[in-house]
């Protein structure tokens, strides 16, 4: 199964993506800010970093890249999109998740481990983790505080498309109701601020709780290819 992982000027992850998919028995397929089309892949990652230096706002100019044309169109169509910090980011200013992403409560950078818990595990993203798991998962953001208004959060918590959520009392940056991840409606579109990607190998400081992701949705693509 073949996962494109998007570069931008300023990504820093993205390879990191590819290894993580690799990892988890996946083909990782890069793919550059400037490419028309998603070249036939089976879902896409918007990996962490700077795209575009965060000039403006985080993500602002990162979504009007030739290859998020591509990437609205494959979401639309049912394709599993996540989009891992920066990703995130990118993702809200583009309009495929809602809310934004703030500057940290506190305005200080976060890079620590955080504890989170799995709201939703009917996404192409997480079913392969169960409602109420708590993963540890490394942050690293300076503008990690999901935002939205009362009426969107409601609609959000209403519609079980609160993905993760910090564990009480571990919020790292101030986002409101501690939320982690959130899914569209079709549930195949997943932001988080936390890098799973980080946390795929055993061996190291970050650990494997964020395997659950990209087996989530090689899985998904497996089972798609033999229906």
């Amino acid at each position: 199964m073949r996962i494109g992982v998007v570069t931008f000027p300023g990504s820093l992850d993205d390879r990191d993506a590819i290894r993580a998919v690799e990892w988890c028995g996946g083909e990782g397929v890069p793919l550059w800010h400037d490419d028309a089309d998603v070249k036939g892949v089976d879902a896409v990652v918007l990996p962490g970093g700077f795209s575009y230096g965060d000039y403006l706002r985080c993500g602002a100019v990162a979504h009007r890249a030739p290859v998020m044309r591509a990437i609205a169109a494959f979401a639309a169509d049912g394709g599993p999109v996540l989009g891992i910090c920066n990703g995130f980011q990118v993702l809200c200013e583009a309009g495929l998740l809602p809310g934004a992403l703030l500057r940290n409560e506190h305005l200080r950078f976060v890079c620590r481990d955080v504890p989170l818990v799995v709201e939703a595990d009917d996404t192409a993203w997480t079913s392969d983790y169960h409602r109420g798991e708590v993963l540890v998962v490394p942050a690293k953001h300076g503008e990690g505080r999901y935002h939205a208004d009362a009426a969107t959060l409601d609609q959000l918590e209403a519609d079980g498309q609160v993905v993760l959520r910090y564990a009480q009392g571990h919020n790292p940056n101030g986002s409101l109701r501690d939320i982690a991840a959130i899914t569209n409606p079709g549930r195949n579109v997943v932001g988080l601020m936390p890098h799973p990607e980080h946390a795929v190998d055993p061996a190291l400081i970050g650990g494997s709780d964020g395997q659950g992701f990209f087996r989530s949705v090689l899985q998904r693509a497996a089972a798609a290819a033999t229906a």
